[in-house]
């Protein structure tokens, strides 16, 4: 976990300068672990996040604003009626714990001046957020509520005696001596990995920040302590005082990490140099800690939505997979339907020679060029004629289930399809805007309940990717069926030309040509775009049809992403990720 003693200590400072003296104007609490407090500070106001979440548990300045439930909860009605109104008179950090207590001055029910603290426990999946009065150290209230039957350690639970979180036992880089860092060090079993040693010796440093002090020290990040002599204890002693003596002056350097894609991957209140060469953003502890939790978050409803959607259609398509082998076996029944025909036929054909009791005649098979012998299987309970009856009736019962099932099997072969084209869009999306497409196309083909949404405003045109070939045609990629039939039916002019995989689900791809001849390369690159985004992205080798968009046609009342082509010729290409990159640059 990123935020660690250090990270807090950064934040600490900072929101001293910016929130120490300022006024509690409102408290909201946006989700069942989240408080914001709205503060007023020498003309501005500023929005505190105080989170108890398992994953996200922080406390920070944020810029973003969310909805609030309508009904506020009970901790939030709590927080109300002791805090609002109240200044920030302190804000504390126990060493370099991940505790943060803000020191509130407020008014009693008399009017008399109290002080009470709320205390911020960052913590993991122990994390939370407890009113506390100071004077009697006893809880007003806390946003998780447990008893012993949760932990042994203490209880928290309105009325009860505030205990802090146990001691970790381990060294304050703060006041740290070196012989005592070499004795603790040194304690831990040789093959273990020095990061991890810091980690466990060291108040307030985390794995991260381990692995930095190794590289600070010009050692190997997966040093182990066996490996480690006089020189090794030294450098990272060295690097551990720099780093002390810069907390001691709060000269912290804040970063975050991005990845290739620029989406935040770690932080901390130093700088981490030991990323190179990926790129780093430097600023206010705050402002980088918002940044990357709102991009985490944004990024855990993504995945909570995409995870959803796909269980719904694969549920469906496992429901189909299913219906399809009973079809196909009630088919392949109904295919003895002439087989039966053919029977009642010889058996009529041959009355004179058969009489009641018989299990089984053989007979000149007359429908047969080689007229050989068949055998046919009798009820002995029925006459010659009643027998033939039978047979006769076998057949018509089969010859309907044929022609009931071909269709029906048709049918939910074209249903399959459909779906394993909407769970290649679901996998392939990158924005919560294509879920929300793939949904509303789920909803209106009634695989899904019409979420209880408020009042819808006017749809958005759907956008494509929009990419660019070698030699400069513009080519367009629809990523789900929305923007396939968008593009297909509404944007294309009859002179594109048109692209999709054959036989496999995928996207529209569409080439505009402003009346100019398509190279074979820019033709080239995107049957690659095509075979990149479908159901074949991982294979090799993939046919891609391509023609003129005159000859795309959608038959009435097909289902979105369906189209008819003619006049198609196919190139074979392989899906290449580089390309895309290339191109969409």
């Amino acid at each position: 976990m990123p935020f660690d003693g250090l990270v807090m200590a950064a934040i600490r400072k900072e929101l001293e300068d910016e929130l120490l003296g300022g006024r509690i104007e409102r408290i909201y609490q946006p989700g069942p672990l989240e408080i914001n407090l709205l503060i007023h500070h020498q003309g501005t106001r500023s929005r505190l996040l105080l989170s108890a979440h398992p994953e996200n548990a922080r406390v920070h300045l944020t810029g973003k604003t969310k909805g609030n439930p309508q009904f506020p909860p009970v901790f939030c009605m709590v927080l109300r009626k002791h805090l609002e109104g109240s200044r920030i008179r302190g804000i504390h950090q126990r060493g370099l714990d991940r505790v943060l207590v803000f020191q509130l001055q407020s008014y009693n029910e008399f009017g008399e001046p109290c002080i009470k603290e709320l205390i911020c426990e960052i913590m993991g999946r122990h994390s939370n957020i407890m009113l506390v009065n100071p004077d009697t150290k006893q809880i007003i209230d806390a946003i998780k509520r447990y008893t012993y039957a949760v932990s042994r350690y203490r209880e928290v639970l309105p009325g009860r005696e505030y205990i802090p979180p146990p001691e970790q036992h381990k060294l304050n880089p703060l006041e740290l001596k070196e012989e005592e860092f070499r004795h603790a060090l040194l304690e831990a079993p040789l093959e273990t990995a020095v990061a991890t040693a810091l980690q466990r010796t060291l108040d307030g440093i985390s794995q991260v920040m381990a692995r930095e002090i190794l590289y600070r020290a010009r050692l190997a990040q997966d040093l182990i302590l066996d490996h480690c002599g006089e020189y090794e204890i030294v450098a990272l002693w060295q690097a551990i005082q720099d780093m002390a003596g810069a907390i001691t002056r709060g000269e912290f350097q804040p970063s975050l990490v991005v990845d290739e894609q620029g989406r935040p991957r770690e932080f901390a209140a130093f700088d981490l140099t030991h990323f190179n060469p990926l790129k780093r953003q430097h600023g206010k502890m705050n402002t980088l800690v918002d940044l990357f939790y709102t991009a985490r978050e944004e990024d855990q409803a993504y995945q909570s939505k995409k995870q959803s959607l796909l269980t719904v259609v694969r549920r469906e398509m496992g429901r189909l997979s299913q219906k399809l082998s009973m079809q196909e076996e009630s088919l392949a029944k109904a295919e003895r339907a002439e087989e039966y025909r053919i029977f009642g036929e010889l058996l009529m054909a041959n009355l004179y020679r058969l009489e009641k009791g018989l299990s089984q005649v053989t007979l000149e098979n007359f429908y047969d060029p080689e007229r050989k012998m068949v055998t046919i299987p009798l009820d002995p309970r029925l006459n010659p004629v009643q027998n033939a009856q039978a047979y006769f009736k076998k057949y018509s019962k089969a010859k309907q289930t044929r022609e009931k099932t071909g269709n029906r099997l048709e049918q939910t072969k074209r249903d399959l399809e459909y779906l394993k084209g909407i769970e290649t869009a679901i996998i392939q999306t990158t924005t919560v805007p294509e879920l929300l497409e793939i949904r509303e196309e789920l909803e209106e083909q009634g695989y899904l309940k019409p979420a209880g949404r408020e009042k819808k405003r006017e749809p958005e045109k759907p956008r494509p990717l929009v990419f660019t070939s070698s030699e400069g045609f513009t080519i367009l990629v629809g990523r789900n069926n929305k923007q396939n039939d968008y593009l297909t039916l509404h944007l294309a002019k009859d002179g594109d030309i048109w692209l999709h995989t054959r036989d496999i689900p995928g996207s529209h791809v569409l080439i505009r040509t402003a009346g100019r001849t398509v190279p074979e390369t820019t033709l080239a690159e995107a049957a690659s775009l095509a075979a990149y985004f479908s159901r074949a992205r991982e294979s090799q080798n993939v046919p891609v049809d391509y023609t003129l968009c005159r000859n795309v046609h959608k038959p009435r009342g097909a289902r979105p992403g369906y189209v008819v082509y003619t006049g198609q010729r196919t190139l074979t290409v392989n899906p290449d990720q580089e390309l895309v990159e290339k191109l969409k640059a």
